[in-house]
């Protein structure tokens, strides 16, 4: 159904909502939400299927009923409609960088946190993949996982001792994921930045400092 202005189904449990919620607090624009309660499952009902049929938050529904799913297309969306203050990179050179230190993130650090998490916790049997179809846990995965989320660290350590900013001298979207991974493995593994990667702690320090982090 056709709605007045775009609208971000999300919901606080969910670190990829969060990925999107921080760049909108970035931003510094407004964006409807409607919280879809996880805990309840409601991401399974016939009425939040009608609006993802992949029962995943965030999903942005725009005000012509189309509906953009995954973080990085509804970020694209997001800072070409709202070009100010960018965060995708300006130049071809920064794009670039954005979009390589961005992949980089989820996929050596984000990810292996989901992984764990999604095939540790007895809730999620059956559903150690998100999405519209059922998987079981593979219990070996967590500890391999753990292992992967120790290398980010290390990986993203190294990289902060030469660059302020994860993708170079500025804040981007890069910066984003690694927050919310870095809260992700934290709150979830238990497992914080170590001690030993002072780079890293320091960017930590600085960027959850920021006021659009609490989004």
């Amino acid at each position: 159904m056709p709605i007045e202005t775009p609208l971000l189904y999300e919901s606080k449990g969910s670190p990829n909502a969060r990925r999107v919620r921080v760049f909108i607090a970035e931003k510094g624009i407004e964006i409807a939400r409607r919280a879809i309660d996880l805990g309840s499952r409601e991401q399974f009902s016939d009425a939040f299927k009608a609006v993802n049929p992949r029962m995943q938050v965030p999903a942005l529904q725009l005000a012509d009923g189309t509906v953009i799913t995954e973080v990085l297309a509804i970020w694209r969306y997001l800072e070409e409609a709202y070009p100010h203050k960018p965060l995708l990179g300006t130049t071809s050179k920064d794009k670039a960088l954005v979009t390589m230190w961005e992949r980089r993130a989820e996929l050596d650090g984000f990810a292996p946190v989901m992984e764990a998490v999604r095939n540790a916790l007895p809730g999620l049997k059956g559903r150690a993949l998100s999405g519209p179809h059922d998987y079981e846990q593979i219990p070996a995965l967590v500890e391999r996982s753990k292992q992967r989320v120790s290398n980010f660290f290390a990986d993203f350590n190294a990289r902060l001792d030469s660059a302020p900013f994860v993708a170079g001298d500025e804040f981007s979207a890069a910066d984003i994921t690694t927050l919310v991974t870095v809260d992700f493995a934290a709150n979830a593994l238990k497992m914080p930045i170590p001690e030993s990667h002072q780079s890293f702690r320091r960017w930590y320090e600085s960027i959850s400092s920021r006021p659009a982090s609490s989004a």
